[in-house]
Parts: structure tokens; sequence; C-alpha cells
């Protein structure tokens, strides 16, 4: 579906609160694509994705943002710390793996969606080769023999079909893979791989073969269903697609990019190794070619978003060339009471809505008074204060704190109703709050 700004915004607010001005930049970002596509072909490559950084503390929603945008579109994603990867001649990962990866996963995602096309027909073969197991070939070659299999054959099909013969055994032959133990430090990844034996013999890294397991056939139905969609599969097709899908859809969010900038100042030590992972993502922002198992993947067009807090470096102190291919620049709200009693409440995945599932599945009916939501945002926000703020994930520890007990005896205690008021928020963590070093430990 091709969603207008309006729209993106808007079903981004079911799963986030507040934070409307990076919302409407990802919104427009994604638009473009969009717009990109619908331009004329002489323009077309010359239109490049306006990059952008997100600015703001830990837990104000800057990857929810980016993660819910890749899945409202299908678009491969990945999400990478800038601080995992080292400058060009240190030990550690390269840059280009960030894209090597993300074609991993857009080869996942199109895998999954051919494999669901094919499901009818992979179960049609499936369901022959197991007839062809409880059924073995025998019995000579004359009309009245090959009639009789075949009458055999059917009785048995519908046999399979009512399900009574789910707990009959089978022998089934499955591949086996028996790899050697070896270990490889490579800049490049094990795409690059290419070990050769003298005299021209490849190095088997993992020697495939068959062998036979037996199996009920409720579990030989689902093993011989995978081989058959396996063998229905056009892996050209699929990588070809999935290619595609990288080059002109594919996100890459790149977080804590404000600890690879430089401080102020002469650069020297760390400094020059952060402004070094720095010029090394520039080719892939700027639009380079990565090898990678499946092909050459182009990244001119793939949609990058940097983000950080910027406590201690700015925006500003990232090299100019860096800065420069990333044009839109956004600030994220920090959040406060009001927000954190909304994101309790509101989003289609909120937390009340979770627990109140986990409760249900043991027979429970939870339920939480209004002010009681209100007192756990408090908490939450009052720990953030005292101790590290890391924003709305402070939630999810003040939740589980508060219902632990009820979480550890439910299978037990035959409850089947628990309603969460302000006082029983108040007597459970008041206590905690109240103690820094309780409340810097457990909170």
């Amino acid at each position: 579906m091709d969603y207008t700004p309006r729209q993106i915004v808007a079903e981004l607010d079911r799963h986030i609160v507040g934070q409307t001005a990076a919302k409407k930049a990802v919104a427009i970002a994604l638009r473009n694509r969009w717009r990109r596509r619908h331009a004329p072909p002489g323009i077309r490559d010359e239109i490049v994705p306006s990059n952008i950084i997100m600015i703001g503390s830990t837990g104000v929603g800057k990857t929810e943002i980016a993660r819910r945008l890749a899945r409202l579109v299908g678009a491969p994603f990945i999400k990478v710390e800038a601080t995992n990867y080292t400058e060009v001649g240190y030990m550690g990962r390269d840059v280009e793996s960030i894209v090597r990866d993300l074609m991993e996963i857009a080869v996942g995602m199109v895998t999954a969606r051919h494999r669901e096309a094919v499901a009818a027909r992979a179960a049609v073969i499936a369901e022959e080769r197991l007839l062809d197991l409880l059924v073995p070939v025998g019995g000579g070659d004359d009309p009245e023999a090959i009639e009789r299999r075949r009458r055999t054959r059917e009785k048995i099909r519908d046999r399979l079909r009512e399900g009574a013969l789910e707990e009959r055994t089978v022998r089934v032959r499955t591949p086996s893979s028996q790899s050697p133990f070896i270990e490889i430090l490579s800049r490049s990844g094990l795409e690059d791989l290419n070990i050769t034996l003298p005299g021209g013999g490849a190095f088997p890294l993992g020697g495939r073969g068959e062998r036979e397991r037996e199996m009920t056939v409720r579990e030989a139905r689902g093993v011989l269903q995978d081989q058959a969609a396996q063998d229905l599969l056009d892996m050209e097709r699929v990588v070809e697609q999935a290619r595609a899908l990288v080059e002109n859809e594919g996100i890459v969010f790149i977080d804590e990019v404000d600890k690879i900038a430089a401080r102020q100042g002469p650069s020297h030590g760390p400094d020059v190794s952060r402004e070094g992972v720095q010029r090394d993502l520039l080719p892939i922002v700027e639009g380079a070619a990565v090898k990678t198992r499946h092909g050459v993947v182009r990244t001119d067009h793939i949609l990058f978003i940097a983000a950080g807090a910027f406590n201690v470096a700015r925006p500003g102190d990232l090299i100019p060339e860096f800065q420069g291919r990333f044009p839109i620049r956004v600030e994220l709200d920090p959040l406060g009471r009001e927000e954190f009693e909304r994101i309790l409440r509101e989003p289609d995945g909120s937390l009340v809505r979770q627990y109140t599932a986990l409760f249900a599945a043991e027979g429970c009916r939870l339920a939480f008074d209004d002010d009681a939501v209100a007192e756990i945002a408090r908490v939450a926000f009052e720990a953030n204060e005292r101790t590290e703020n890391i924003g709305a994930r402070r939630l999810q520890t003040v939740m589980t704190t508060l219902l632990e007990p009820e979480l550890f005896e439910l299978p037990e205690s035959g409850r089947t109703e628990l309603r969460v008021s302000a006082a029983m928020v108040r007597e459970r963590l008041g206590p905690v709050l109240a103690d820094d070093d309780l409340a810097r430990y457990i909170l």
C-alpha cells in the first residue's frame, strides 16, 4: 500500500506516543520513495534519500519509530550500533557488513513470501511423499496389481486426511550437515571466504549428505512440506527480488552515532578512530557497491537514519561530510509523567494490554484502576529522575516489579481476578522508590 505522510503518521500513532516531528520526518522520507518511483526515468536515479539524524535520550522512541516504519511497508530493516564498528585496519566489524546483513534479512523476507505462495503445492507434494512411505512400491506390474495398489493408496489417503495415522511411524530421508570446527577471523565475513585445496579440490565447509530418521506421520508431514517448498523455490528469483528490495526500500538505523563524534579540539587518541568510523560509513551512505554472497548491492537509495542522545557531543561534532549526508535533523521530546501514562494506556501493544494478555493465559482477569496507571507512571518518572534516565523502558521494569508475586504464584494459585489499585502500587513500590540504593538496583 502506498501510504500518504498523514496515513503513515496515523499508523505510527497507534504504537508510539507523541514525537510528532520525528514521525513527520520519516513519513516524508518514506513518501519520497513513492514519488521517486513515479519520477521520469531521466531524473529518477538522481533523487537520493533525505537521511535523518534523530536527537534524543534513550527510551524516547527513536528505534521504535524506525522499526515500525519498516514493518509498515514491509521493508528490510536493520538496527546497528555505531560503536560496534571499527576503522579499516583495526580488529572488529567493518561497516560494509551492515549491507551484507541487510541483504541476508531481505533474502529471508522474500524466501518467506515465496514459501507462503507455494505452500498449497508443497502440501500436495508432501502428501504424495507420505503415501509413498506408507504404501511402498511393490506387488507386481500387472494391471490387477497396479489397480490394487491404487485402491489401497486411496484408502490410506482418506485415513491420512482424517488424521487417523498421525502417530504411525515412518522413516524419512533428511539432509545432514557435518561441519568441521573452524573459527575464522575475517573482516569481510564468511561470504568472501574461498578456500581451495592443492589440486583444485574445494574444502568442504559443510559436508552435506542424507540420513534416515524415524518420526511420526505428524512430524514427517512438516518435514516433507518444508522440503517440497524448498524444492519449489526459484532461488535466483528470490535473490534478485531481495536485492531490489534492499536497494530501493532498505532502511538502516545507526544508533549511538553521537559516540563516534569527535569532541571539540585537536583530534588525537580515540577521536581519530571515531572519525575513521565516520569516514568508513560515508561511502555506503553516499552510495557504493558492496559485495555480498548474493552479489553486488548498491546503497545509493537505502534510507539511513542515525540516532543518538548527544548529551556530550553535538551533531556539529560529526565530520562535515558525514553531517552533509544527513540533511534532516529532528529532536525528540523528553518523556514526562503524562507521556508515561499515555504509553501505558494508548498504544495497540501497550504494557497494560500485554500484561492483561499474560494473566489471561493463566485464566486470570487483570484490571487496572485509572489512578493505579497514573501511580505507575509517577513511579517510573521518579525512578528516572533519581537514577539513570532510560525513558519509557523504565515502565517495563516497574510493571514487572509490581506484579512479580502474582506472576510467580499464578499457575498454582488458581486466582481468577486481580485488580491493581493505586494503594497496591504505593504499598509495593513506595519502599523501593524511597531507598535510593534499592531503586538503583531494582527499578
